[in-house]
């Protein structure tokens, strides 16, 4: 039996579905690494460290990447991208009939909301300056699947909102400033992250052409693809070497030798396969690859 046909429409397990539990990752480890670093450097400066903020911003990073998913899930079915019959990757709920597309639109707005609830307490932790930084993640969620992707953007909003913003204003919330170290970090957290979005864009090359998609994959061509997601995961390590010189040396090693040999493997498993569902082997390869990256920076720092 199809599994369309086990899943009655609107139920939980739709819903869960729909949800993604399994991309939750990506939205985790910013916060995970940016408290790794503050909780640092608040240690060594006898500074205190504030765990009620700490679990907010986890959990809006949680409800926005919920959000996320219910908007590129609806957003890809109504203009036609996610067809159940030539779709490569996971299905989606409204493509394959488990949402109905009235109940994703509340769906949305209910989420949206939530987010924005539980990240309002935030500005009594880092100030005024939270509600720009709410309204920017509510605008990414929107623009990237309605616009930023089609158009080849969506790998700098990556950058952008899954490790420089995250990383950078979970420190900030934490200490109120924001060294070039801790930047440092955010870009090569996102590069990790966005490896996640290159094999999924990678896997899709050719349906994306096809619904003019132009994503940065196929913009570059296949080749370049594969070139780009290798050499992200690497530099992302490279930039390690910031923590090696200010003393936290497992923070640049445990990554060099944990997370560097999975990528590298993962990448010569896409070369390999190059095209197909089979590609789905490699997304959840890399990422689990990510989650082995968040795990090591954030335990070489708290060890260093």
């Amino acid at each position: 039996m199809d599994l369309k046909d086990t899943i009655r429409q609107d139920s939980a397990k739709a819903w869960m579905l729909a949800a993604r539990p399994k991309t939750l990752t990506g939205a985790a480890v910013p916060v995970m690494i940016g408290l790794a670093l503050a909780y640092t450097d608040a240690a060594a400066g006898g500074t205190a460290f504030n765990w009620t903020a700490a679990a907010l911003c986890f959990l809006f990073a949680l409800a926005m990447q919920v959000d996320a998913n219910f908007i590129n899930d609806y957003f890809d079915f109504i203009k036609g991208t996610d067809d159940a019959d030539k779709r490569l990757g996971p299905r989606r709920a409204c493509a394959q009939g488990w949402v109905k597309p009235s109940s994703m639109r509340l769906a949305i707005a209910i989420t949206t909301l939530a987010a924005c609830a539980i990240g309002l307490p935030l500005i009594f932790f880092g100030g005024i300056e939270m509600i720009l930084i709410g309204i920017a993640c509510v605008a990414f969620c929107f623009l990237y699947t309605t616009y930023l992707s089609y158009v080849g953007l969506g790998d700098v909003l990556v950058l952008v909102f899954f490790g420089i913003v995250p990383v950078c204003v979970t420190y900030y919330i934490q200490l109120h400033s924001c060294p070039w170290a801790v930047l440092n970090a955010s870009v090569a957290c996102g590069l990790v992250i966005d490896c996640l979005l290159l094999i999924n864009n990678y896997r899709d090359r050719d349906t994306d052409r096809e619904a003019g998609k132009n994503t940065l994959v196929v913009r570059v061509g296949a080749h370049c693809g594969r070139l780009l997601y290798l050499s992200s995961g690497l530099t992302a390590c490279l930039l390690g070497v910031a923590f090696a010189a200010q003393g936290h040396w497992p923070a640049f090693a445990l990554p060099a030798i944990t997370y560097a040999p999975l990528h590298i493997a993962t990448y010569r498993k896409i070369v390999r396969i190059n095209r197909g569902k089979a590609l789905n082997a490699c997304l959840g390869e890399t990422a689990r690859n990510m989650l082995v990256y968040g795990l090591a920076v954030s335990a070489g720092l708290l060890v260093s």
